[in-house]
């Protein structure tokens, strides 16, 4: 259980670090951006272990990048503003 929970909360790290670098003008700071994605994978984890039991670190992994990736998720904002229109035009 102390395996998945480090690799998963390496891999939540990971993925942030990588979202935060790649979209840093659609991500707040990375001071909110790094512990979601940690947050995300943990909580991933205990699901995903909740859900299989003990034994597929493979499959825990999984379910943990999937709900990190989920909650990053939930940070982007809006890559443009719309312009808009008057009603008039």
């Amino acid at each position: 259980m102390l395996l998945e929970a480090l690799s998963a909360a390496i891999l939540g790290l990971a993925l942030a670090w990588v979202a935060a670098h790649r979209l840093p003008h659609r991500l707040p700071a990375p001071v909110l951006v790094l512990p979601t994605g940690i947050a995300g994978a943990l909580f991933g984890a205990f699901v995903t272990h909740t859900a299989l039991g003990a034994g597929g670190l493979v499959l825990v992994l999984l379910g943990s990048a999937a709900l990190s990736a989920a909650s990053l998720s939930l940070l982007l904002r809006p890559a443009a503003r719309l312009r808009q229109r008057s009603a008039t035009a």
